[in-house]
């Protein structure tokens, strides 16, 4: 196991410990220090977010971002010094 994937484990680890399988909208914009509407933003655009996953159709469908998407994100975009 490499580092990068010894502290991807730990990252999910943690995640779902605090937020369980899945993260709502409100979860993320927490985690990510942002507002719920710069999220709805970034699913408008298409870009510059997790891949996310919709239950339910139309405007009161649900987007979830599974915690594996979210930590392959995080381990992307956010470099350490």
């Amino acid at each position: 196991m490499t580092t990068k994937d010894f502290y991807s484990q730990k990252k999910e680890d943690l995640l779902v410990s605090q937020y369980g399988q899945v993260l709502t909208k409100k979860n993320l914009a927490n985690l990510l220090k942002m507002s719920v509407s710069s999220i709805n933003n970034y699913i408008v655009k298409g870009e510059g977010i997790p891949e996310y996953v919709k239950v339910g159709n139309g405007k009161n469908g649900k987007v979830l971002f599974p915690v594996v998407n979210v930590v392959d994100y995080l381990s992307n975009t956010v470099s350490v010094a």
